[in-house]
Formats: structure tokens, C-alpha cells, sequence
């Protein structure tokens, strides 16, 4: 999945980039809505780390969380369990 792709699913994706970043706020993820840029720019601020270091996070995600969508979404255990209460 491109950038693009990402952009306009960004809202299904939010929950994957949470995930990922536990320290983005939903207000954080507002500000991102998609754009790839904001999202390296909290990331870098909410962890106080490089802007080299955030871009090859985002980096790393677009490779392995960006095409979520294109896949179904495994069911653990422990998320069936949590599901039920």
C-alpha cells in the first residue's frame, strides 16, 4: 500500500498507528489525518527523538502495518477474551 492508499484510510488505520505509538492521542492523530509528514513530526515530538530516527519509524511502518487493510486482522486469544467482557 502507497502513502496514498494510507491517506484514504486513514481513519481504519488510526487504531494500527496507536498501536505502534501508544504515546499519540487521538488530538495527535487529528493533527496527522493521513499526512505523512505530521505523523514523522509527532512522532519525533511525543518520543523526543531525531527527525532521522521518526522518519525511519514511519519508514518502518508504511512497510509493515500500511497495508493492514489489505489483510484481515488475526484474532488472538487474548483479544477474543477481551472481547467477551
Amino acid at each position: 500500500m502507497n502513502w496514498d492508499q494510507i491517506v484514504g484510510k486513514w481513519k481504519q488505520l488510526e487504531g494500527r498507528v496507536k498501536e505502534k505509538w501508544g504515546k499519540l492521542t487521538d488530538d495527535h492523530l487529528d493533527v496527522v489525518a493521513g499526512k505523512r509528514d505530521e505523523l514523522v513530526g509527532q512522532i519525533q515530538e511525543c518520543y523526543g527523538i531525531p527527525r532521522d530516527e521518526a522518519e525511519r519509524e514511519g519508514a518502518y511502518w508504511e512497510a509493515q502495518y500500511g497495508d493492514a487493510l489489505d489483510k484481515p486482522r488475526r484474532r488472538t486469544q487474548k483479544n477474543a477474551d477481551a472481547a467477551q467482557h
